[in-house]
């Protein structure tokens, strides 16, 4: 954003209503003069002149021949101080807009601050693109807590808790609460950038689960060699969207559907077995989950990240599970308040 469109938005609203006014007293003055100039004997380009230099207090020669009798004197002194007033007027309310927008930008950034500064198990996200906008909009929908962080202040939303600042600088991370958070999602414009956002951000919160977008894969090698969990090409991706939308456009729907849509009944969701959950050394069948809950599970993943699908009901579950299953809100509550009993 350049400087005098940073300086317009800082003009508030109500602002330009006032300036509206003060251009109209100003007309209205000049109106005035050059009619009054005129009847004091000055001609109608004379008497604009006149009115001009006076209301402006330039200092220029007056037009009159000679010395300017009482009359003109008095006339000339209300219209100086009804073109100074008026123009302070405008003046004033500028320097008021101003003044005030940047205290309350100062107060709104400083409680945002605070409100960042008591979150704990948030998500941060630095880049706001096009792929860093996508990400925000979907964490929002989900209700999670979020932080943005970004370089450029004009492309952070109001309504979301956000940082200024270089997503590379250790201390914008820090500012975002890095430290407090449960997971990192950096979209930046280049590799170099998130790779430098994941190894910094890895050293400071070594229980961070990071998720890093690559432009390729030797970047996405990289990744995950400096502790991102997760490394993707969104380019890729919307490749096999494209795809899966057409070899299979009703399962590749179904899935967009369940994941995307908040307005769909069925949700899926990742529920973690905690330490010491009496599910361990039980079966999905032993603990009639679905008869209980009414959610399905899909799939269960082992702390060695495999996928158990096609023995999920038979398969005892063990320390280290991720329960991936589908069913209403209601339902899949219902099943996280079982799996911390």
């Amino acid at each position: 954003m350049s400087y005098p469109q940073v300086m317009f938005a800082r003009i508030r609203p109500d602002t330009w209503g006032h300036l509206a006014t003060a251009a109209s007293l100003i007309v209205g003055v000049l109106v005035l003069g050059t009619a009054g100039y005129t009847i004091l004997g000055l001609g109608l380009v004379d008497a604009a002149y006149q009115t001009i230099i006076t209301v402006s207090t330039v200092g220029f020669r007056e037009v009159a021949d000679g010395d300017p009798d009482t009359a003109w004197k008095a006339y000339t002194s209300v219209l100086i101080l009804l073109g100074a007033g008026s123009m302070l007027y405008g003046a004033t309310s500028v320097i008021e807009s101003i003044v005030e927008g940047r205290l309350t930008g100062q107060f709104r950034r400083y409680r945002m601050q605070r409100t960042i500064d008591d979150l704990s198990g948030h998500l941060v996200v630095c880049g706001t693109g096009r792929v860093g906008q996508a990400i925000e909009q979907f964490v929002r929908s989900v209700g999670q807590e979020i932080v943005v962080v970004d370089r450029d202040e004009s492309r952070l939303p109001d309504d979301v808790l956000h940082v200024v600042g270089d997503a590379t600088s250790d201390e914008v991370l820090r500012t975002a609460g890095i430290e407090r958070a449960a997971t990192l999602i950096t979209a930046l414009g280049t590799s170099v950038d998130n790779l430098y956002v994941t190894l910094s951000s890895r050293k400071m919160n070594p229980e961070l689960f990071i998720v890093s977008r690559a432009d390729d894969s030797e970047a996405m090698t990289k990744m995950l060699q400096v502790g991102a969990d997760r490394a993707l090409n969104p380019y890729e991706i919307a490749g096999s969207r494209m795809a899966s939308l057409a070899t299979q456009p009703n399962v590749a729907d179904f899935v967009d559907v369940v994941v995307h849509d908040g307005d769909f009944e069925a949700k899926m969701r990742e529920i973690r077995l905690p330490d010491g959950c009496d599910f361990v050394g039980q079966t999905i069948d032993d603990l009639t989950i679905r008869q209980d809950t009414g959610a399905v599970v899909l799939s269960v993943r082992d702390a060695a990240s495999r996928f158990h699908t096609d023995d999920v009901t038979g398969r005892p579950f063990a320390e280290g599970d991720v329960i991936v299953a589908i069913g209403t809100d209601e339902a899949l509550d219902r099943l996280a308040q079982r799996v911390s009993y």
